[in-house]
């Protein structure tokens, strides 16, 4: 065929819709599980829907992305939401994120929290440092980074930290210790608003359900069930576990690298180097209790806690109840054991290790030059949103369809 799509998350289904959109006929899409939707798939638990991959939402700062989605689920089925997301952190519940709302703490703690950030690095002139819990010290300061960053990062990761880059944090705003005091004189938060601000869910449905409407637009051209395990560039070929191989002018993988098991006709530094890409697991748990909050999700940086998240249910998916967990696969020996729903992915995070960038770069640069395109979380190996892998979907087949 004339397109070849490995994987049938958003990030597939998008380029695939649009392919058809501009008049395409000539592709196929190979997903590995029985469904689309990927890391963004949904079940039914308890009688209301469950997102398997933790908590995805669809962002509202990309209109012309939700133009295109709402083809596929009208905006009538969405929920707006003004995002609700909090810290516990030092018996406090502040909003997030951590740095615009010290105001909320104990006044002990704020005072605390001041006198820290006064004298972080990056107020205070000095260099900035390479390593990742240094660069954090620098950046936030001892108390943030002790209290919160850190530990939440190593339960989040449960790597070694310094073996992550720094390049991903430099959106992380500067922490003035000038509008940090305004806000704790002034009781209110400061600064940009973090991502999700305000987002969209189904009113009806989980997340899952926006991509298996867009599956089902284009449900000639999938094929369930084939787990890809080899890609030849020299012969633009696929084949699957089952051995089935498939042709195709141009391939569009949006699968993590790591999965195939064998390579042909690239070079070996090149093939080498994705041994080296670092990913986690994740696990989510549904646990039917309602809690008394509003917040649709928090963040728990304690290490004595499993877990590093919950989303809740009941204040986002109407007629629901219940919360859900998110847990490194490292650390689910730390729970309790009890027969609660379970999802694992194997593929939940990728890690922006430090020499990542320079992987990726070589190898997507050289699989241009074979007609192979990465894209999406996987394909990049980039933690993207499922707004963001929409939009690259939606640019690459401007730019290479003929």
């Amino acid at each position: 065929m004339k397109y070849l799509i490995l994987g049938a998350g958003p990030a597939g289904l998008t380029f695939a819709n649009k392919l058809k959109e501009n008049g395409e006929k000539d592709f196929l899409v190979l997903e590995k599980e029985k469904e689309a939707g990927g890391l963004c798939r949904s079940v039914n638990v308890d009688g209301s829907p469950f997102d398997i991959g933790g908590g995805h939402f669809l962002d509202v700062r990309r209109p012309h992305v939700n133009e295109f989605l709402f083809q596929f689920m009208p905006k009538e089925e969405w929920n707006l939401y003004n995002r609700d997301s909090r810290i516990e952190v030092n018996e406090n519940e502040v909003n997030h994120p951590i740095e615009a709302n010290i105001w909320q703490m104990k006044l002990e703690d704020q005072v605390e929290y001041l006198k820290s950030i006064a004298v972080a690095g990056c107020n205070l002139g000095t260099d900035m440092p390479l390593k990742f819990t240094d660069w954090i010290y620098w950046k936030l300061g001892n108390k943030i980074a002790e209290d919160y960053m850190i530990p939440y990062n190593q339960k989040m990761f449960n790597k070694e930290l310094d073996q992550l880059g720094t390049y991903w944090l430099e959106k992380l705003p500067n922490v003035s210790f000038e509008e940090t005091l305004l806000s704790c004189l002034t009781k209110k938060a400061y600064g940009k608003q973090p991502g999700h601000a305000q987002f969209y869910y189904p009113k009806k449905y989980g997340y899952g359900e926006l991509w298996l409407r867009m599956a089902e637009n284009i449900k000639e051209n999938i094929e369930y069930n084939q787990d890809v395990k080899s890609i030849d560039f020299d012969k633009k070929e696929i084949t699957t576990s089952d051995n089935k191989t498939y042709q195709a002018d141009t391939i569009i993988t949006t699968i993590p690298w790591l999965e195939f098991s064998k390579i042909n006709g690239m070079p070996e530094k090149i093939k080498k180097s994705i041994q080296e890409l670092k990913y986690s697991s994740i696990q989510t748990e549904y646990f039917e209790e309602n809690l008394d909050t509003e917040a649709h999700w928090i963040y728990y940086p304690d290490p004595k806690l499993p877990y590093h998240r919950i989303l809740v249910r009941h204040n986002f998916c109407d007629n629901s109840r219940g919360y859900w967990t998110e847990t490194n696969s490292e650390r689910i020996e730390m729970e309790e054991p009890n027969n609660n729903f379970k999802y694992l992915n194997k593929y939940a995070y990728p890690l922006n290790t430090i020499n990542k960038p320079q992987i990726m770069q070589e190898l997507l640069e050289w699989c241009k030059t074979k007609n192979v395109y990465g894209l999406g979380r996987w394909g990049e190996h980039q933690h993207y949103n499922s707004d963001v892998t929409v939009d690259l979907a939606m640019q690459l087949v401007q730019k290479i369809i003929k």
